[in-house]
């Protein structure tokens, strides 16, 4: 019997490559919900028509004031105590509404798709997430309100030139107002997001946007006048146009107290997205 043994040679196997180590931190959780907010043809429509109406309402007040002016027609004490700032930034009502709408959709409408299972499956910690998000749609809203401020201005001043409620840039305390606005945008917005992540709800985070911040000042008006001055004053909507408003009165906050209220409300609107969201399932 021939017995043939038969000696088989082989290459050694290359070693596997090495994954590279992917880790969530949180400068890319951050890129990941810049994309996201820029992925999305709502964003460019909704940030422009903010901007849209800070300015287009602002022109529009400044144009009625010096119409009326020319004309003399009977203004109400109020409109003929206006300044050129007040009437650039008659548009930031308006502007609110189309930031918050858009900023409640960022963070609501991955509930309303089931998206966010994606992205929490993606970041188990939960709340870099609510934070990137709100950073994100804050800085923008910031940004948007500020350009907006600015260029109504720009616009407002040279519309009513020549009359008592002519400004410059130079005069005490118009760059601060601008620059309260476009803050006061910007906060709106992260407010917006937590009520989004929040309530989970379009339309409930929505609603309860509109009523804190227009529907509440009219329901206080009707209080007793003594529990108004008491109350008013620290409403979110009050507080916050405290921040950009050129004078005061007893009545109203200082811009820094206005800030650090409306501050307040911020962070408890953060706080009760982030307790919601470590607490509950998506």
């Amino acid at each position: 019997m021939t017995t043939i043994t038969a000696t088989e040679t082989s290459a050694p196997l290359p070693a596997p490559a090495e994954r590279p180590d992917y880790r969530v931190t949180g400068r890319r959780v951050l890129r990941s919900e810049w994309a996201k907010l820029w992925s999305l043809r709502s964003t460019w429509i909704t940030l422009g028509l903010g901007l849209v109406f800070l300015v287009a309402f602002g022109l529009i007040a400044a144009a009625q004031y010096k119409s009326r002016i020319d004309s003399g027609h009977h203004m109400d004490p109020d409109f003929a105590r206006s300044t050129a700032v007040s009437l650039s930034l008659f548009g930031t009502n308006f502007a609110q509404l189309a930031l918050g709408v858009l900023g409640v959709l960022v963070t609501a409408g991955e509930y309303s798709t089931g998206m966010i299972r994606s992205t929490l499956a993606a970041v188990p910690r939960r709340l870099p997430v609510l934070w990137s998000k709100s950073a994100v749609f804050g800085l923008v809203s910031l940004a948007v309100g500020t350009v907006g401020a600015f260029v109504a201005f720009l616009f407002a001043s040279g519309i009513v030139s020549g009359t008592n409620a002519a400004m410059t840039f130079s005069h005490p305390g118009v760059v601060r107002s601008l620059l309260g606005a476009g803050l006061y945008l910007g906060l709106v917005g992260v407010i917006s997001a937590a009520l989004g992540a929040l309530l989970r709800s379009v339309a409930g985070g929505i609603s309860v946007l509109v009523g804190a911040l227009m529907l509440v000042p009219g329901l206080i008006s009707l209080l007793p006048s003594s529990w108004q001055d008491d109350i008013s004053p620290y409403l979110p909507s009050n507080a916050g146009e405290s921040m950009f408003a050129l004078t005061h009165d007893s009545t109203t906050l200082s811009p820094t107290a206005g800030l650090v209220v409306f501050l307040g409300w911020t962070v408890l609107a953060l706080a009760g997205a982030a307790c919601r969201l470590v607490r509950s399932d998506a």
